[in-house]
């Protein structure tokens, strides 16, 4: 369909707004209103048109103190009454609904901000209450950060094979040369980590979380993981460590030779992330284990010790219809590990998947919303949600949420995804971001995406963490 941006400046947000009506459709925004089927426009008002086939309407109101806003709410109108569908988010197009709710609560009070995003920015009911509920345990969790807080994140950007729907800066290892490349990037990563640890330590600063993720850290080798894991050991002060988590993720790359390395180390919390306990969509994404693996994988680790598991599941994958995913996020409960992430699939430009036409991509994206329905339903029982973040082009515009018994709320998640203190990062495609406690600065140093990069390019990226110690310098 054509979009006409007529004198204004909300062509990102009126997209995007749109696509959310419309998966899958390509949208080809214009200034000329000549042949659109939408038609924003500001003049001595503000105007949204809609000519579709069997379908015509106009809205126009007053110039105000929030254009955008306006012009939003009225586009979601007119699109709610030509597809019959109404965004459960509204017109909400931020990835942190949460950290919105805590700041307008601040401003407005509790009464004021559930007016706020129902009445102005369109929200249901029902993700009222998972923000509200979210943000309440992520207050908890912020409010612990102190000024000189951070967290350490060590990026592994391997996989045994890719999965259809990944677009993250992740390397099968299937492909020889990057295969090849492990080792080289291990012995890099430990003088990274050293670097940083030497840093953090000039600083005073105060650990209180690792995170290892990927990519797929058990990729590598039992003795290569066991190298890195204890180099963080040996090179940050882990006295006030909370949480120390290894994203164990595929079942197929786990052993009990790798478990062990992670029990042996400060490790006491990972992921095994089945997305779904379907063999037929996990042969559709390209996953190379089944499901029974996963299960073999999970008992294992509760064997060799592991007392706080994570599980991902993803709604909306190729394949998955409403009931196989309810049966996925019952064995998952069913396993009863100590947190359960529900991700809405996000289809990227570079990932692989096929969900791309307007009708398959319609159809996902209404079961997506049946399986998040069903998901906050039957998690509530006996997990609450603690942290949710959204992503562009995900189905429906829906969240990702973690959900967690009390107790066992991953606080690096909360850390990175509401930005409330610093996270120093090593690895390939790793961001470090810095935040000053006080004013709210955030500055993000970037490390070389690719593994040759990060390897060929080694010392400039040692020199770019001498920013640190700067940014320090300048705002504590």
């Amino acid at each position: 369909m054509k979009l006409a941006v007529i004198n204004h400046s909300y062509r990102y947000e009126m997209e995007k707004l749109v696509r959310i009506f419309m998966p899958g459709e390509k949208i080809e925004v214009t200034d000329s209103k000549d042949g659109c089927e939408l038609v924003t426009a500001v003049g001595g008002e503000i105007s949204v048109s809609a000519a579709f086939e069997n379908f015509n309407k106009t809205l126009t109101a007053p110039l105000c103190a929030d254009n955008e806003m306006q012009m939003g709410r009225m586009v979601y109108r007119i699109l709610s009454e030509y597809t019959g569908f109404y965004p459960p988010w509204g017109v909400l197009t931020g990835v942190r609904p949460s950290k919105l709710l805590i700041s307008t609560q601040k401003k407005l009070g509790e009464g004021g901000a559930e007016k706020y995003f129902k009445e102005e920015l369109l929200v249901s009911g029902e993700k009222y209450e998972l923000a509200k509920s979210v943000s309440a345990a992520e207050k908890k969790i912020i409010e612990s950060s102190k000024p000189m807080s951070y967290s350490l994140y060590v990026s592994i950007p391997f996989c045994p094979s890719r999965c259809s729907y990944c677009s993250f800066v992740s390397h099968s290892i299937e492909n020889e040369k990057a295969a090849s490349v492990l080792l080289e990037y291990t012995e890099k990563l430990k003088t990274e980590i050293e670097q940083t640890g030497k840093i953090a330590e000039k600083l005073g600063l105060c650990l209180e979380s690792v995170y290892i993720g990927g990519g797929t850290p058990t990729t590598l080798s039992a003795e290569s993981l066991s190298a890195v894991l204890n180099t963080v050991k040996n090179s940050v002060d882990l006295s006030s460590c909370r949480e120390f988590t290894v994203e164990a993720g595929r079942p197929d790359t786990i052993t009990a030779e790798k478990l062990t390395a992670i029990k042996e180390s400060p490790a006491d919390r990972i992921s095994i992330n089945p997305q779904t306990f379907s063999d037929k969509v996990l042969a559709n994404i390209g996953r190379r284990h089944t499901s029974a693996q996963t299960e073999k994988a999970y008992f294992l680790a509760r064997e060799i010790g592991f007392g706080n598991i994570n599980m991902d599941l993803i709604a909306g994958l190729p394949g998955d219809t409403p009931e196989s995913f309810e049966h996925s996020l019952n064995r998952a409960c069913e396993l009863d590990p100590e947190n359960i992430t529900v991700h809405t699939l996000a289809v990227k430009r570079a990932s692989g998947i096929g969900l791309n036409s307007p009708e398959t991509a319609a159809v996902n994206a209404s079961n997506a919303r049946k399986m998040l329905d069903y998901a906050y339903k039957k998690l509530s029982e006996k997990y609450s949600p603690y942290y949710m973040y959204r992503q562009s082009n995900s189905a429906s515009s829906l969240e990702n949420t973690g959900w967690s018994k009390a107790g066992f709320e991953c606080v690096y998640n909360v850390f990175m995804m509401e930005e409330c203190h610093t996270v120093l990062a090593c690895g390939g495609g790793a961001v470090t971001k810095l935040k000053a406690y006080n004013s709210g600065v955030i500055e993000r140093i970037f490390n070389f995406k690719y593994p040759f990069e990060y390897i060929s390019d080694f010392d400039e990226l040692l020199a770019r963490k001498k920013r640190i110690t700067e940014f320090y310098r300048t705002y504590f």
